[in-house]
């Protein structure tokens, strides 16, 4: 069974175009790199009118700064309150007053019936930044395909050029986090770890829910030594 397990994972890595997640960057399998930022929110409706002109104002000269594309995705999914209930379960038991330890467990029920039936949904928003490395784009078509052949082979090769990458990408993101927070919204750079939990849950929304996914550390990664 676990010799199954192994092989279907592995193939289902191979139809995936993540090579691989390292220092806080994604680098697809044809060469280009991916950073993701988890960007705040902001209530349109409830600003003044010269604030919602000032936000639109601000939005239309973030988008005239840029001379590179942006992925925007907004991601749903049902709230999840394990740790919050876990934790309220703790001090439930740690109450010594009989009252106190009764609410405490009447209102870690009703959290629990509420988000259930409610059907809470949680929200967040992600702002993709690209790079594409030059020698990427010149490369003709053959020596792309060769490359889809093998695309480990060609991550491994190009390490000593990741940082140089890496580098410019991370002056990109400067630039958007600067804009974003020109409008009032909060930036955060996913890191390694939040990546790999932010794809596990993409790619596994309902397994995701039952089986949470262990530290990086613990992960087997195919073609790791």
């Amino acid at each position: 069974m676990a010799r199954k397990a192994t092989s279907s994972t592995k193939s289902t890595q191979r139809f995936l175009e993540i090579a691989e997640i390292r220092e806080d960057v994604v680098v697809l399998k044809d060469g280009t790199l991916r950073v993701v930022l988890l960007v705040s929110s902001i209530n349109f409706a409830l600003k003044s009118d010269d604030e919602q002109t000032a936000i639109i104002q601000g939005y239309m000269s973030f988008l005239n700064s840029l001379d590179f594309p942006l992925q925007i995705i907004i991601q749903s999914r049902k709230l999840n309150i394990a740790n919050y209930l876990n934790k309220l379960g703790g001090l439930e038991k740690e109450q010594t007053n009989d009252l106190l330890k009764m609410q405490t467990a009447e209102y870690r029920q009703y959290i629990s019936e509420l988000v259930e039936l409610g059907e809470i949904m949680n929200k967040r928003f992600y702002v993709v930044v690209p790079y594409d490395p030059l020698s990427d784009r010149q490369k003709g078509f053959f020596k792309r395909f060769q490359e889809a052949l093998r695309p480990t082979i060609v991550v491994k090769l190009s390490q000593e050029r990741f940082r140089r990458h890496r580098h410019e990408l991370m002056q990109r993101v400067e630039h958007v986090i600067s804009g974003l927070n020109s409008m009032s919204l909060e930036v955060a750079v996913l890191d390694t770890q939040s990546l790999i939990e932010l794809y596990y849950n993409t790619y596994n929304p309902e397994l995701a829910g039952l089986t949470p996914l262990v530290d990086m550390d613990k992960l087997q990664v195919e073609g790791a030594s």
